[in-house]
Order: C-alpha cells, then structure tokens, then sequence
C-alpha cells in the first residue's frame, strides 16, 4: 500500500516563467526555469510553478523526498508544452509549395517517428499514424498533399507540403521537440506531482521509469501527446488522484511489474488503446469514464517473455465504458491476465478472453445498442455474479449461446449466479448495477 502523502513541512520555492532570475534561490526570489527549482528542492519543499504555459519539461529524476517529507511540484495549473515553432530560415524551399529540413532533432529513431507529430495552427496532424495502434505507412515526398508531412529516413529529411500561395513564414506549424512533460527516470522517491497539464510531447505527458517509490499524482492531465497519457515502468509504484486523458496515442500504459492505482480519471479521443496494462503486476482504476475511441479500448496482458512471473491484474471499480467510435472495439484478456470488474458498465465494446486469461465480474452491464459479443477461448476462466447482459452473442470455444440457452452456460461454468441475459429491447438495467454516466461526470467535474 502506497503511503499517502502528508502536507510538507518545507520551504515554499516559486518558478516564475517571465520574472523569474535562476540566480535566486527561489525562496527570496523566484527562479526562471523548473529544472533550478527542482535541483533546489529538499524533502518538505513545495514548487509552485506559476499558471500559464511554460516550454520545459519537468524533469524529477533521481530527486528523493522523505516518507514524512514528500516533495511537491505544483502547477497551480500549469501547461508544460513541449513543442516549438519551426524556424522558417532553416527548412529548404524545394518548390511546388515543398519544404524540406534535414536532423530537425538531435535523435531520430524509428520509436519517434511512430510517435510523430506536426501541429498546423494548433492542431495535431498525424498522418494517420500514432504508436500504439494501426499507422499509415510514410508517404513519399512527391505524394504529398497541400497541409501533409512525412520523413525519409535517409538523409534524416523531413517534408512538408503547403499550398502554393503560403510560404512557410505564414504557416503556424509547431514541432514535439520535447520527450515528455514530467519525466522520473533511474529512481526517486515521496514525490508529489499536482495540477498540471502535459502536452504535445513526441512521447508521454507522464514518463515514470526506474526504482520509484511513494509516487503521487493529483489532479493532473495529458493532451495530445505522441505516445501515452501516463506511463509506468519497471517497477515504479505510482497513485494518481483526478487524471484527464485526451487525444493522445493511449489513454494510460503501464508496463512490467510496476504497481498503479488510478481514482477519478476521464478518457477520450485516444488513438492506439484507451486502457493498456501489460506485465505481470497489480493495478486498479475507480470512478472512470471513457468516451472510446481508440482501436483498441482495454488491453490486459502479460509480457510473453516473463512467464515466469505472476499474472498482471487490474481491478476496475465503479469505470464506465462507452464506445463511441463507429469501428468495433473490444476489451481483451490475454494469457497470463486477469480483469476484476465491480460494479462497472461496458457499452457497445466486444469482450474477448484468449488461452489462460480470467475475468471475474460482479454486478457490472455488458449491453449497447450494438449488442457487444463475449468469446471465450479454451481454457480461460470466466467468474460472474448479479450481471446484466444484453448482447448479441455469448461463446465458449466452438459452443454458442443466446439469451434463451443461458442456463446452459450457467451450469456448464458454475457460475454467474443472479445474473441475467434479458431478451426484450427496451428492459433496462437495475438502477443498483453498473456505474452511472451522469454520476461519474458530475463527480470528474467536481474534481
């Protein structure tokens, strides 16, 4: 159990991104830039970053508070953005409205580029692509249409089309030259991370790498970033209170044996995946709701190259799912993972159990207009109780149910006591089932 955080007995340091001298020592005076007040900082000390936008990445890694003496960056609202505005003078007019611009960042690799992005007057332009998910292939430069980009590996080139009347002068195209918003990386320890927005980052708006210990986050938020919303790895252990999650490749990743606990969070827009916790450890979400659609919405699974390991497991509490994409979508337990649902609502989203994966479900909706589809692969193992059903199709490897042949697949399981597949259309829920829309927006809105 994650130890909650006490208020911080320290110094008051304030960043302030305009007035601010880095020759201070935050305290008499506020610094410039976040990176000085984070190397300034000692157990009990508060940041208080200033509300606005700041073009920096906040950067705790290896920064260690106390169990009683946590240290805390708050933001008070700020949006750490990390992108910059192309320098016209340096791209190559190639013609027909092409540009061109060789090593635009000091490290290109394949891993950035899947996560690449433009923004054309302040909106993300994909190409279709994004990391997590289905992508586009690359286009060649000559393919390109007027507002496209796309890079040629050799020679390190970027292209960008606009139309012939604009010069790239007149363009308002800005770039992800920064990895990621908050970054905790090799190790750290009873840090506290409040109300602060990451955004247009090449990777995730939360990065946790590393031996991280008593890692708490609240009331913080993610916009269209390259590649995850939140992220943890290793075997980071993070809390994170009130967290927004918006337009970026997933919702939230995390990965290994790191240990996550989520309350409060909102996710929407999202590209590769909504919900993804691969590895083989513990992780839990309440009070959430997502808005679909990502191609793909949960993903549970185990590392194949770990099967020593235990199975990763995320419990969800009181999570309201609804796809709203017109593209299918499903929630998938794969081979060595187990999905707890309590009290959850699951709309128009399939549900897909593949060898050695488990679901246990109690008093949770799977139903929609679509009529989702449930499948269970052989040995899997499906738990359930004071369920309602209202689907399409339920099958156990090659055998079919419907909602007349459900005592059959009640008595073939052994399970799924009180639960109830119902066959009119316009029979609703028990009102003491699923977790409630209404109710969660206005809980999220309050927060």
């Amino acid at each position: 159990e994650l130890a909650a955080p006490p208020i911080a007995q320290g110094r008051d340091l304030l960043a302030h991104q305009t007035l601010g001298d880095d020759s201070r020592d935050g305290v008499v005076g506020p610094v410039r830039t976040i990176a000085r007040a984070i190397r300034l900082a000692k157990p009990g000390d508060t940041i208080h970053l200033t509300p606005g936008t700041w073009y920096e990445s906040a950067d705790l890694t290896n920064k260690h508070g106390e169990l009683d003496k946590p240290i805390t960056l708050d933001g008070h609202g700020a949006i750490l953005d990390g992108s910059e505005p192309i320098v016209a003078a340096e791209w190559e007019e190639l013609g027909d409205g092409l540009f061109r611009k060789t090593k635009l960042m000091k490290r290109m690799d394949d891993a950035i580029i899947g996560r690449w992005f433009f923004l054309w007057d302040g909106k993300m332009n994909l190409m279709g692509r994004t990391s997590k998910g289905p992508s586009e292939p690359l286009k060649e430069p000559a393919k390109l249409l007027d507002n496209e980009w796309t890079y040629v590996k050799a020679g390190d080139a970027f292209y960008i089309r606009l139309p012939k009347n604009m010069t790239l002068g007149d363009a308002n195209i800005r770039y992800p030259a920064r990895s990621s918003a908050v970054i905790q990386s090799v190790s750290g320890s009873h840090l506290v991370v409040r109300n602060i927005t990451g955004t247009h980052v090449y990777n995730d708006g939360f990065n946790i790498h590393g031996a991280q210990r008593n890692m708490v986050f609240e009331n913080i938020a993610a916009i269209e970033c390259g590649d995850d919303g939140f992220s943890a790895h290793e075997d980071a252990e993070c809390r994170i209170t009130g967290f927004t999650s918006i337009g970026n490749s997933t919702g939230l990743c995390d990965t290994v044996s790191s240990v996550t606990h989520y309350k409060n969070v909102f996710i929407k827009d999202c590209h590769g995946y909504d919900i993804y916790f691969i590895g083989d450890s513990l992780h839990s979400m309440e009070n959430v709701l997502v808005e679909s659609s990502a191609a793909r919405p949960v993903t549970i699974a185990r590392h194949t190259d770990r099967p020593q390991n235990g199975p990763g497991t995320a419990t969800l509490k009181n999570v309201y799912i609804r796809r709203v994409a017109s593209t299918p979508g499903e929630v998938r337990v794969s081979m060595g993972a187990k999905l707890e649902l309590e009290g959850c609502t699951l709309l128009d989203i399939n549900v897909m159990v593949t060898p050695g994966g488990e679901v246990n479900l109690h008093r949770t909706v799977l139903a929609g207009d679509r009529k989702p589809d449930v499948l269970l692969f052989p040995n899997t193992i499906w738990l359930g109780s004071h369920n309602f059903y209202d689907l399409g199709s339920l099958r156990v490897a090659q055998t079919g149910f419907r909602s007349k042949t459900f005592p059959d697949f009640q008595r073939l399981l052994g399970t799924e006591k009180e639960s109830v597949w119902v066959s009119e259309p316009d029979h609703n829920p028990p009102a003491d089932l699923g977790a409630s829309e209404p109710a969660l927006r206005k809980l999220l809105l309050r927060n």
